[in-house]
C-alpha cells in the first residue's frame, strides 16, 4: 500500500499560502521506495518524457543513497524540486507502474521531490569553456533546460527575461502552495553557478530584436512560453471585476498582491468568485481566491471526469471548500459599473472531437444566473505575440513558432520550445523539449566548427 504523503490541514490552509503537501520524511520515502518492483525493463522510463532511470534513483532512495539518488535524476533533469511537485506523473511514469495494476503505483513524483528537498548535491561547475556563445529567450522550464544542459558542455549561455524575477510560469504562474519560490530560487541557482548569466527586464522584440541576438551570438533558443490570454468573447467581459488567470496569478505569485498594502500591487478580493475552465489554471485561480477569503465556483463545461485539472488539485480544492458547476458554460457577463452576477447555460455532451473528449453542446432554455462579483477566466493561453510580430520567423498552427524534429525554425541558428511552439502543455514537456533543442544546438555548434576548420585548413 502507498505511503500517504502529510499534509496540512484544509481548514488551516485556506488561511495561509504555505505548501500544502508537507513531504515525505526520511523514513517515509525509504519504505515509499523499498515498494518498487525494480522491473528488468521499466515502462515507467519509457512514460518519463526526460527518461529518468527511475528504478535506480529508487534504488538509492532504499540504501539510503540520496546523493546518488539525486545524481541519477540529474543526469535527465536540471530541475527536480520542480518536477517532482507539479508534473503530472499520475499521467505519465506512474500510470506505467506495474504496482498500479494491483492497487496502488509508486509515488514516483513524491520520491523524487524528497531527493530534491534532501541532498545538498550541486551541478558539476568545473567545466572546460568552449568560445561559442548561446542566447536564450525565456527563463521557464524550456530556457532554464537548455541553459543548463548548454552550460555542463561548455558554452556560455545568457539568458534574456521579460519579467524582473526568472522562472517563468514557474514564478508568476504557479502558486506558492504548489511550488515554493524558494525551490525555484534554489534550482535557477544551482544553474546559475554552472555560469549562465540571467538578464531581467528585457523584452525580446521590444527591449533587443531578435536579430540583434542572432547577429551577436552563435545560437538561439526561445522557450517564451504562452502569455498570451484567452478570453469568451461573451457581452460583458470587459467589466471591472474580470481578470483572466494569467494577470490574477501574476498579481499573486509575482507580485505578492494578497500581503497589500505591503506589496505595490493590489487585488480584488472578490466575496463571491467564478472561475470559468477545467484545467490546473482555473483550479489554481480557484485556491488562491479561496485564500483570499471568497465563495469560489469552478463552472465547467464538460464533466468532472474530462477536466485537464490534475486530480490531485482537484481534491485539494474541493476539500478547501471551492464549489464545482459542471456541464455549464457561462454566455453572458451582467453588471453596470462592475460584475454582479453570470448568466450561464446548461451542457449536455455529444461526440467526441478530435482530442477525443465529447463535444459539449448547450441545452437550449436552461439559462440561469449565478451571483458573482469577480470572474476569473482560464480557458488557456496563446504564444507570446511581441516576440512574433518583431520577426519572420515560419509559423505553425495557432500563431506558434514551427520547428522540427531538431527544435529547429526556419531561421538556421534560431531553435525553440515549450508553449511556444505547442501551445499549452505541461512543465515536463517543456523540460524534454529544452533537453532536445540543447542537444541539437550543440551538435549544431559542433558542426559549424568542424566546418570552419576545415575551411581554415584549406587556406593555409
Amino acid at each position: 500500500m502507498r505511503v500517504p504523503v502529510p499534509e496540512q490541514d484544509p481548514k488551516e490552509r485556506i488561511n495561509n499560502f504555505c505548501e500544502v503537501s508537507l513531504g515525505y520524511t526520511e523514513q517515509q520515502a525509504i519504505t515509499e521506495a523499498k515498494r518498487c518492483l525494480q522491473c528488468e525493463q521499466p515502462s515507467c522510463v519509457e512514460r518519463c518524457p526526460v527518461k529518468i532511470n527511475i528504478p535506480k534513483f529508487i534504488k538509492n532512495i532504499t540504501k539510503q543513497n540520496f546523493d546518488k539518488a539525486l545524481e541519477v535524476i540529474m543526469e535527465s533533469n536540471n530541475l527536480p524540486g520542480i518536477c517532482g511537485r507539479v508534473c503530472p506523473q499520475e499521467q505519465q511514469c506512474e500510470s506505467a507502474c506495474r504496482l498500479a495494476k494491483r492497487g496502488e503505483a509508486i509515488n514516483i513524483g513524491k520520491l523524487e521531490r524528497f531527493v530534491a528537498d534532501h541532498c545538498k548535491k550541486r551541478l558539476n561547475t568545473k567545466i572546460k569553456k568552449k568560445k561559442e556563445k548561446v542566447a536564450v529567450i525565456g527563463s521557464g522550464p524550456a530556457g532554464l533546460t537548455v541553459a543548463a544542459d548548454l552550460a555542463l558542455l561548455g558554452y556560455n549561455v545568457t539568458i534574456f527575461e521579460a519579467l524582473h524575477k526568472p522562472g517563468g510560469v514557474l514564478t508568476y504562474g504557479i502558486p506558492e502552495f504548489r511550488l515554493p519560490k524558494e525551490i525555484v530560487e534554489k534550482e535557477i541557482g544551482n544553474i546559475k553557478r554552472l555560469g549562465v548569466k540571467i538578464k531581467t527586464n528585457v523584452v525580446i522584440g521590444k527591449t533587443l530584436l531578435l536579430k540583434e541576438l542572432e547577429e551577436n551570438f552563435d545560437a538561439v533558443f526561445i522557450g517564451v512560453g504562452a502569455g498570451l490570454p484567452y478570453f469568451m468573447k461573451i457581452p460583458g467581459e470587459n467589466l471591472p471585476g474580470v481578470y483572466s488567470a494569467n494577470e490574477f496569478l501574476t498579481r499573486i505569485n509575482l507580485m505578492k498582491a494578497h500581503e497589500f498594502p505591503n506589496s505595490a500591487t493590489p487585488v480584488k478580493r472578490g466575496k463571491k468568485t467564478l472561475v470559468i475552465g477545467g484545467g490546473n489554471v482555473a483550479i489554481d485561480a480557484a485556491r488562491v481566491a479561496r485564500r483570499l477569503g471568497s465563495d469560489v465556483t469552478v463552472v465547467y463545461r464538460r464533466s468532472v471526469e474530462e477536466m485537464p485539472a490534475r486530480l490531485e488539485e482537484i481534491i485539494h480544492a474541493r476539500d478547501e471548500g471551492v464549489k464545482f458547476l459542471m456541464l455549464t458554460n457561462p454566455v453572458r457577463i451582467i453588471g453596470k459599473d462592475y460584475v454582479e452576477c453570470v448568466e450561464c447555460v446548461q451542457m449536455m455532451l455529444g461526440e467526441e472531437d478530435d482530442t477525443g473528449r465529447r463535444t459539449p453542446i448547450p441545452i437550449e432554455g436552461t439559462e440561469f444566473i449565478i451571483e458573482a462579483d469577480q470572474v476569473i477566466v482560464a480557458i488557456g493561453q496563446g504564444p507570446n505575440p511581441i516576440l512574433i510580430r518583431s520577426t519572420d520567423l515560419e509559423l505553425g498552427e495557432g500563431r506558434t513558432i514551427l520547428v522540427d524534429e531538431k527544435m529547429q525554425t526556419s531561421h538556421e541558428k534560431v531553435f525553440a520550445g515549450g508553449d511556444i511552439t505547442c501551445g499549452n502543455a505541461t512543465v515536463i514537456k517543456a523540460i524534454a523539449d529544452g533537453k532536445r533543442a540543447a542537444r541539437a544546438i550543440d551538435e549544431y555548434l559542433r558542426n559549424k566548427r568542424y566546418m570552419l576548420g576545415n575551411i581554415t585548413k584549406k587556406n593555409i
